[in-house]
């Protein structure tokens, strides 16, 4: 065998004991859940938005990031639950570049998970303690979610991962609702799949033990675009797109069917100054259609502080060092427009 054993990782219980959750984000995360809830159960009619950096890799950074979201979330109460994206884990194609703060809690810095561990769980706590908004976070590797299974009000499943049947059998675990997102290919089936599955009660091996799971009935889908055989990017946003998805969703009798619309990824060819744009024609096809209107519960898009994005080592503070993203002016322009045109959709 060539692993060379560095450090043993602490258990969640010991991370949870050393950071516990203050009772009071316990009661605001059980509020934002039940709403959160509602919308997915077709009881709420306001629209779901996923939002911030592509990845979280500053504290500072994102601590004022979502304050700043806090501000506008109460303006737009009425028709947008605001979920703020704290991704402390990022999937590498090739296995090169920052892998997250999880890895790396200095991402100029050598990696160190035992710090990582707590590194995300401190910001977290501090977000929400700040905010008053809970966060989504993707679960690369299900075997990290423990570590903030406490806190967190959303959950997504990547392209990369919504294949695998550890993912869907974690998924089917969990009593918050879980994003799954189509594969970089765009086979849809495998999507509904992947949302079937988690739907579904499983015996299997978790966390070291042999467990039982009920199937998560909020378990949905996330349309984020696919890549063709000569690297092109496909959308699935259009209009025609979400009537034909929508049909054949309708067709599998899943528990809380549920679209949400990643506006960049491969809907936006990676141009994240598109995902306004794509934004608004998702709002106004819902208009159009009854069936939408129900199905399509809210979108996801990719924002930080200061649009665009740098190298890992730069010194721009609240600029992404993964992909892109929409900087704070254009950030706050979409979300209090999307709430005019949600109000008169």
């Amino acid at each position: 065998m060539s692993f060379t054993y560095l450090q043993k990782i602490p258990t969640p219980l010991q991370i949870s004991a050393m950071m516990p959750m203050p009772d009071k984000l316990k009661a605001i995360k059980a509020k934002r859940d039940e709403d959160i809830l509602k919308v997915l159960k077709g009881k709420d009619s306001r629209l779901l938005l996923i939002i911030g950096p592509c990845s979280a890799d500053n504290e500072d950074a994102l601590s004022e990031y979502v304050s700043r979201l806090s501000v506008l979330q109460n303006k737009v109460k009425e028709k947008l639950i605001l979920i703020p994206r704290i991704y402390t884990n990022k999937p590498r194609t090739t296995g090169l570049g920052y892998k997250g703060m999880l890895h790396q809690p200095k991402a100029t810095g050598d990696p160190d998970i035992s710090k990582g561990i707590k590194a995300i769980r401190r910001m977290h706590l501090r977000v929400l303690s700040e905010s008053g908004l809970t966060a989504a976070d993707e679960m690369l590797y299900p075997g990290n979610y423990p570590y903030l299974e406490d806190i967190l009000s959303y959950v997504t499943i990547g392209a990369r991962s919504v294949e695998n049947q550890e993912h869907r059998l974690t998924v089917s675990g969990l009593d918050i609702p879980v994003g799954m997102k189509n594969p970089t290919s765009g086979d849809l089936n495998v999507l509904l799949n992947s949302a079937q599955a988690a739907q579904i009660p499983h015996t299997f091996i978790y966390n070291g033990w042999e467990v039982k799971t009920k199937g998560n009935a909020y378990a949905h889908c996330i349309l984020r675009g696919a890549i063709n055989h000569y690297g092109q990017s496909i959308p699935n946003y259009h209009y025609e797109d979400l009537i034909n998805f929508t049909h054949a969703y309708q067709k599998r009798n899943l528990a809380n069917p549920a679209i949400i619309v990643d506006t960049n990824h491969a809907n936006s060819d990676k141009n994240f100054r598109e995902q306004p744009r794509i934004a608004e024609e998702v709002i106004h096809s819902l208009a159009k259609s009854k069936d939408l209107k129900n199905m399509v519960k809210g979108l996801m898009v990719e924002s930080y502080l200061v649009e665009g994005s740098q190298n890992v080592g730069g010194k721009v503070f609240g600029q992404s060092i993964t992909d892109p993203c929409l900087g704070w002016p254009d950030t706050k322009e979409l979300i209090l427009r999307l709430a005019e045109k949600v109000e008169h959709s």
